[in-house]
């Protein structure tokens, strides 16, 4: 089973985080299919560069997000644009 989450990047106490589309076994730090986006947690607001069309095309496929890569794409609104709740 696929699963879209986070990979942590970064250095010490500054982390970022990948957006990545990978097997469900797959560990936090290991191989992944594709890199979808990017998000920065320090940033204030917290910053998104998603490519959107990419995440669609990936949660129809039937890849399951994790639930902090879920809130991401409700901010980003991409459920509303794919139809989805």
């Amino acid at each position: 089973m696929l699963k879209i989450r986070l990979k942590r990047v970064g250095k010490k106490k500054q982390p970022y985080y990948r957006i990545i589309v990978a097997d469900s076994r797959a560990p936090r730090e290991g191989a992944f299919v594709e890199r979808i986006g990017l998000y920065h947690p320090l940033q204030d607001p917290p910053g998104v560069e998603l490519d959107k069309e990419r995440a669609k095309d990936w949660l129809k496929k039937g890849a399951q997000p994790s639930e902090a890569v879920h809130r991401i794409f409700k901010w980003q609104k991409l459920y509303e644009e794919a139809g989805q709740t």
